[in-house]
């Protein structure tokens, strides 16, 4: 096969296309799969419309960074011991090799790269992965639910359990649950987190989080909003709010609510400045501020091995299969929020 299907975007119009393009072939230390999965993001949709963009300059770009597949071709000169068939989810980004911390071997990279926005993704019949970057998934783990692990499901963990440091019977609360606030919930009860409540205007987002282990859950309007955070967490406020709305008004009240100590965890992303009206009294309280973005190839380990003992059952999350053929569509459910989905799959 010479050519394949891929979702493209034209990163200076805009323009989103799924069209015939070449197969690429593995240079050295890379291997090819052929995808099986790959998850929509709101990261893809906001690539189409302009509000992210790639770090670099680029044209065109194979879009989406949550794939998972099977080694199709191997690339010259790979250090691993793989063989084509080996099935695989693929880390969301990369590290670049060449900063001050790569060349010392530490971490984090300094100029990290995202799959799907700064190189070809996964939205493709096959694609180009270095070999670094390979997840090795076993066969009972779904290829739909592998392919999420990368972003949708990595990027709450590290926010709960790393930036966040969530610890057994601290209270956390979640605004937002959507496709990372879902499992965000999922994931600070596995941790231990109680109580936890989940924060969110649509009534159908609520019912989600009491789903997925949410002790209660809020409307963020509620004029009462307050004094229900205090009831269920003992009169202390939240030892821990995680953002996954990336909203300014989200900040704002999760800073009114957190107790002293208390720490809130930027996991939305958002260009919007970031204002603590009350300084005086978030600074007496020594709260703090964390930012976040993504996850570490260790924190995609985990949950692949976590996932495959039956400890984090992520079958709830697949809210449809959609052929790679139609990416459009699916771009258009979720930016439309229609049928209301968690993450919506394509199937190559």
């Amino acid at each position: 096969m010479d050519t394949m299907l891929a979702g493209r975007l034209h990163v200076p119009s805009g323009t989103f296309r799924v069209e015939e393009v070449p197969v690429p072939v593995p240079g050295p230390g890379e291997v090819l799969i052929e995808v099986k999965a790959a998850g929509v993001c709101l990261s893809d949709v906001h690539l189409i419309d302009g509000s992210l963009k790639p770090f670099g300059p680029i044209e065109d770009l194979t879009l989406g960074h949550e794939v998972s597949g099977v080694i199709h071709a191997l690339g010259p000169g790979l250090l691993g011991d793989w063989t084509p068939g080996t099935r695989v989810a693929l880390q969301a980004g990369q590290s670049c090799g060449a900063c001050a911390n790569c060349r010392r071997r530490r971490t984090p990279c300094l100029n990290s790269r995202t799959r799907g926005v700064d190189y070809d993704g996964g939205w493709a019949q096959y694609a180009i992965a270095r070999e670094d970057t390979l997840a090795p998934i076993p066969d009972d783990l779904p290829f739909d639910q592998a392919a999420i692990i990368p972003d949708a499901v990595s990027t709450p963990y590290a926010a709960v359990v790393t930036t966040g440091e969530v610890r057994p019977a601290q209270s956390v609360g979640v605004w937002g649950a959507g496709g990372l606030g879902a499992h965000g919930i999922q994931l600070a009860r596995l941790a231990g987190a109680a109580p936890i409540v989940a924060v969110d205007p649509l009534p159908g987002a609520r019912k989600r989080a009491l789903a997925f282990g949410a002790d209660l859950a809020l409307d963020p309007a509620a004029p009462d909003f307050a004094e229900a955070v205090l009831r269920a967490t003992g009169g202390r406020g939240l030892d821990v709010a995680l953002d996954f709305a990336g909203v300014p008004a989200v900040r704002e009240q999760a800073a009114t609510v957190l107790c002293r100590g208390g720490i809130m965890v930027l996991a939305g992303l958002t260009p919007h400045p970031l204002t603590i009206t009350e300084g005086t009294r978030f600074s007496w309280n020594r709260n703090q501020i964390r930012g976040h973005y993504g996850s570490s190839p260790e924190h995609v380990e985990q949950l692949i091995r976590l996932a495959s003992v039956g400890r984090l059952d992520l079958s709830p999350s697949i809210s449809g299969h959609i052929p790679l053929a139609e990416a459009a569509e699916a771009v258009h459910r979720l930016e439309n929020k229609t049928g209301d989905p968690i993450r919506l799959v394509l199937i190559p």
